[in-house]
């Protein structure tokens, strides 16, 4: 383990996150807002991480091992920096509540404890939302955009961006970092000038995009979306819910001209088929409680794009839908969407890969002598990502009944603590019962708390960084 620049790194990220959090400080001014709250954070990271950054390591290769401990440390140590705000503001007086929102935050999870949240500090606010926005893209990639790194960066893309298969758009890691960030911020300035159009004001237009782009959810108003009352707002974000869901490697193909490859990705037609399908029957069961066609489709449309693409904004309780439709809302959190940087879930190219490798096994069965392969859009699929897959389903499997046991202790139903865990696990942020879209998690015990917050760091890293971190062997000397 190369500690020094295990410690250089991580000194270097929470410089960034100093430097992030100058954003809300000066919305906070604009608002009449003090300062102090954020001010101390930001003097606190700077104590903490300048003596790691005066002096760069002269060995600065970097393997897996490295990549994975340094991505994990990484989003906890924001998270738990990042809460200071919330707790020293007196947002959020209890600093554990404050680390789940703030886990929550960067992991874009959306799952709160906050039972009210008009009312309180814009620049709070601003900063709860901001921390869906940055964890969205992941802040290693931000890292790798604006600082050049050496020795195998590459592991450290591996290690935070989810699904199966992890590369490089082009031959330089760094460009690869410029030109999704790129991306990303240009869908978000395009969502916030339509939402604009639509009439929400620039305050809630910035928010609510970086909830949208992050994936994430959270949300100035106590009802979320339906609290604007704005059907043309509603369809702007269903819309930009399930292109942030997307993998930004299809963007990068279109902007180079090779939209027919991009348009070719089974995983899109998967993704998109499943919320067309969804849709239609989630409007199917809840016609007969909707107010009118336009209104049923338009709520269909939405909460499906919410859950699937993993953000957890809501314009309706749908917890009080009927069985088949919550059902359904729970297979689409697992599935979630397509691999590549904001979203949560398993990810769909992920269930096709295991899907089809059970296609194969049972052909395998029925004729020993066979050879076949896994194939993806016409390409054969690595024995070591669908290895990869499975393996994870088996993690993802582990972990979930473990949390599930674990914060059953709190004496909730079976309803509220699986779909609870599940939408932490896949970041998704309201479940049923009492973590529906009218509740929330501040019933939770601290130690139910804390297990869900790790719960929502495991699907946002996709596990094993997590596991690789908190591992005795990682950090055992050989």
């Amino acid at each position: 383990m190369n500690y020094r620049m295990l410690l250089y790194l991580l000194s270097v990220i929470l410089l960034l996150e100093a430097a992030l959090l100058l954003i809300p400080t000066a919305v906070g001014l604009v608002y009449g807002e003090p300062p102090m709250p954020f001010l101390i954070t930001i003097g606190v990271l700077i104590v903490i991480s300048l003596p790691g950054v005066i002096q760069k390591p002269k060995n600065t290769k970097i393997y897996a091992k490295e990549g994975f401990v340094t991505v994990a440390a990484s989003w906890l140590l924001m998270s738990a920096f990042g809460a200071l705000p919330f707790a020293l503001g007196g947002a959020i007086p209890n600093y554990i509540d404050a680390f789940f929102e703030t886990c929550s935050g960067f992991s874009t999870t959306g799952a709160s404890i906050l039972r009210v949240i008009e009312g309180l500090p814009k620049g709070m606010l601003f900063w709860r939302s901001f921390t869906h926005w940055i964890g969205g893209m992941g802040v290693l990639v931000f890292m790798l955009a604006i600082l050049p790194q050496g020795g195998n960066a590459i592991y450290l893309l591996r290690a935070e961006v989810p699904g199966p298969t992890k590369g490089k758009l082009v031959p330089k890691l760094r460009h690869t970092a410029i030109i999704l960030y790129a991306i990303y911020i240009v869908l978000t300035l395009t969502e916030v000038i339509a939402l604009l159009i639509a009439g929400l004001p620039l305050y809630d237009s910035l928010v609510t995009s970086f909830g949208t782009a992050g994936t994430g959810g959270f949300s100035v108003l106590n009802n979320s979306i339906a609290g604007y009352n704005n059907p043309a707002a509603e369809w702007i974000i269903a819309v930009f819910m399930l292109i942030f869901g997307i993998n930004f490697n299809l963007f990068f193909l279109i902007l180079i001209g090779k939209w027919r490859s991009a348009l070719k990705s089974e995983e899109l037609h998967v993704y998109l088929l499943l919320a067309l399908v969804s849709t239609v029957i989630v409007c199917i069961q809840t016609y007969n409680i909707s107010t009118n066609l336009e209104h049923c489709i338009r709520t269909s449309f939405f909460q499906t794009a919410s859950i699937i693409s993993t953000s957890g904004f809501s314009t309706t309780d749908f917890d009080v839908w009927p069985a088949l439709t919550k059902s359904l809302l729970i297979f689409l959190m697992i599935v979630g969407s397509c691999a590549g940087y904001t979203a949560g879930g398993v990810k769909v190219s992920r269930i096709i890969i295991v899907f089809k490798n059970t296609i194969r096994e049972i052909r395998h069965m029925l004729h020993p002598r066979s050879v076949n392969t896994v194939r993806m859009d016409g390409e054969t699929v690595p024995e070591e990502t669908v290895r990869s897959a499975v393996n994870y389903i088996a993690l993802y499997i582990a972990v979930l009944i473990t949390s599930v046991l674990i914060v059953s202790i709190d004496g909730f139903s079976f309803e509220s603590n699986f779909s609870g865990v599940m939408a932490c696990l896949n970041n998704i942020g309201p479940g049923f019962g009492k973590v529906g879209p009218a509740g929330n998690y501040a019933d939770y015990s601290v130690f139910s708390k804390i297990i869900l917050s790790f719960d929502m760091l495991f699907g946002r890293l996709e596990i094993m960084p997590m596991i690789i971190l908190l591992s005795p062997v990682t950090w055992r000397k050989k």
